[in-house]
């Protein structure tokens, strides 16, 4: 179900596409926040957030919708994974993800990522700065054209280097949480 390393699935390696603000976004993203309040009710989550560039109106993104959700233990995992396979989530495993703060998955229809979902414990002090930052963007619209270009300049720099890519944002993030 989850990533192994001995069959790599096509989406793993997706060139980086950063691509036109599409106005379906919006309903794109609550429809997949609205499908995973209803999955992940019963392991304890209540809140499922649409984040990341997708939930910012005018920002260029990957067309891939990003939420985060909230629990208050990984303990269910493997019961998570399997009812989210079902709906087309695959599971990223830690060792894999490398980011041991989070639970990762992605949806895939026809071997593209349509969606991430970033599941954190309750309390997790990555909530709160993803949401400040969708928050900040949604409020400025300098901040959009900047971050617009960052974007862009990356996602050719780095066209088929996720981490890079994402490392490249990483002072524009701290710089506008900070202010």
């Amino acid at each position: 179900m989850g990533i192994g390393n001995e069959n790599i699935p096509v989406w793993a390696y997706e060139k980086i596409e950063v691509k036109k603000p599409d106005p379906n976004r919006e309903k794109q993203g609550i429809s997949e926040r609205e499908e995973l309040s209803y999955l992940l009710s019963s392991f304890g989550v209540n809140q499922v957030e649409h984040i990341g560039s997708t939930s910012i109106t005018n920002l260029p993104a990957k067309p891939i919708i990003d939420l985060m959700a909230s629990i208050p233990s990984f303990k269910q995992i493997n019961k998570i994974e399997e009812t989210l396979y079902a709906h087309n989530w695959h599971y990223v495993p830690p060792e894999l993800d490398k980011q041991p703060w989070r639970r990762f998955f992605v949806k895939v229809e026809n071997d593209k990522r349509i969606a991430h979902l970033h599941l954190m414990l309750d309390g997790e002090e990555r909530w709160n700065q993803l949401l400040e930052f969708r928050d900040k963007l949604r409020a400025n619209a300098h901040l959009v054209k900047e971050y617009t270009a960052l974007k862009s300049h990356l996602a050719q720099a780095y066209v088929t280097d996720r981490e890079r890519y994402t490392e490249g944002k990483t002072a524009f993030i701290n710089r506008v949480l900070k202010s």
